[in-house]
């Protein structure tokens, strides 16, 4: 028998502490299970949570070959895409060949992919096709067959004047390029550049009066009728074919030597204000005579007082003598530079600049895949 203090401590019945020791037992265990069914439930349901509410991984699914990550943050610079724009110029225009520039170093935006080989015509997004050189030979590209996401560019900066078959060109490009400023890409001859602050002109040595440099010469054409009459009143030096000779190398130190350049166009037409203008003229740093649109076209493109237009004269005799008048008062003369502390000719040379601009319109504006119905109409 246990000792009467033993007894007391675990009961006065040993069968009955047992009995209770037992129960005891199996009521642990079913906590116990209890317990762990439980953990297993409760681990299934986190588990399940993270699945469905967790960040997931990037899909690589090539079906949506153009698909990027956005940006961190909003910034300036669009986000590089894995996969550049390709852009298929037709025809080197003219026949010249250039070096495709990294359009990046013009514009902040992702690089396109240039290319003259036709053989990536199916891939291309867009093809640039230049006026002058499928003008005579439409048919190869009314037969082309093209994906209808591609968009077709017609790229031309000459006028219309000399564009010839313009009326096979309707209804089969979706977007224009050219020097008109309502074209979709509008690409001019030059433009001017706003300065950050004030910066003093300082005007090139003059020496001599007026000079034209012409090349295509056509003795019927309004600019060589109004030369001849104007040649009668005052000394015009004339250089290119025919005429003196000059090598383009020397054409800017040439012309920065005269008062005035005769900025005459081939023809008169609407926004057709060319390398005239912004090379020969300012970049050489003389007043263009101007013949071309009226003076309210060119002064959308200039201030008033940075040329001297053909119209503003009843005749070739007033302009020359305006002009001898105006070369012998200095103070005069020097207010045709006045605007030049603000503003800065920049004259546009290079096709690779112009199809670097149809790389930007691409990927800046909303596409857009109808076609021009009368592009014949528009471009007169």
């Amino acid at each position: 028998m246990l000792p009467s203090t033993v007894r007391f401590l675990i009961g006065t019945k040993p069968a009955d502490s047992l009995m209770e020791l037992m129960e005891g037992k199996k009521a642990s265990c079913k906590k116990l299970l209890t317990f762990m069914l439980f953990s297993v439930v409760f681990s299934f349901c986190l588990f399940v949570s993270f699945r469905q509410f967790g960040t997931p991984e990037p899909e690589h699914n090539s079906s949506h070959p153009f698909a990027q990550i956005a940006p961190a943050e909003n910034t300036s610079t669009p986000p590089k895409s894995k996969h550049e724009l390709t852009i298929l110029l037709w025809t080197w225009p003219f026949g010249q060949r250039f070096n495709f520039r990294s359009c990046s170093e013009l514009y902040s935006m992702p690089d396109c992919h240039f290319t003259t080989n036709r053989s990536w015509y199916h891939k291309a997004n867009a093809v640039i096709v230049h006026h002058r050189d499928v003008s005579s030979n439409t048919k190869e590209l009314a037969q082309a067959t093209r994906i209808p996401s591609q968009r077709w560019i017609w790229f031309n900066l000459e006028s219309p004047s000399h564009s010839a078959n313009l009326g096979a060109m309707d209804n089969l490009f979706n977007l224009t390029m050219s020097y008109r400023r309502d074209s979709d890409i509008f690409s001019p001859y030059g433009k001017l550049q706003l300065l950050s602050q004030p910066q003093p002109f300082s005007i090139p040595p003059k020496a001599k009066l007026v000079a034209w440099v012409v090349s295509n010469w056509q003795a019927n054409s309004h600019r060589v009728k109004y030369y001849q009459e104007l040649k009668r009143h005052i000394a015009v030096d004339v250089y290119g074919q025919h005429h003196q000779p000059l090598a383009q190398d020397q054409l800017l130190s040439t012309v920065a030597r005269y008062k005035f350049y005769l900025a005459f166009e081939n023809s008169q037409h609407e926004d057709y204000i060319t390398e005239k203008v912004w090379r020969n003229a300012l970049s050489s740093g003389t007043v263009p005579i101007v013949l071309g649109p009226p003076r309210a076209n060119y002064e959308r493109f200039l201030p008033p007082d940075a040329f001297i237009h053909v119209d503003d004269f009843t005749s070739a005799r007033d302009l020359a003598r305006y002009l001898q008048e105006l070369s012998e008062d200095a103070a005069r003369y020097q207010r045709y530079f006045q605007w030049r502390q603000w503003l800065k000719p920049i004259s546009v040379s290079g096709w690779a600049i112009h199809v670097c601009r149809a790389c930007q319109f691409l990927q800046t504006m909303e596409a857009r895949y109808q076609v021009v119905p009368k592009l014949s109409e528009w471009f007169v």
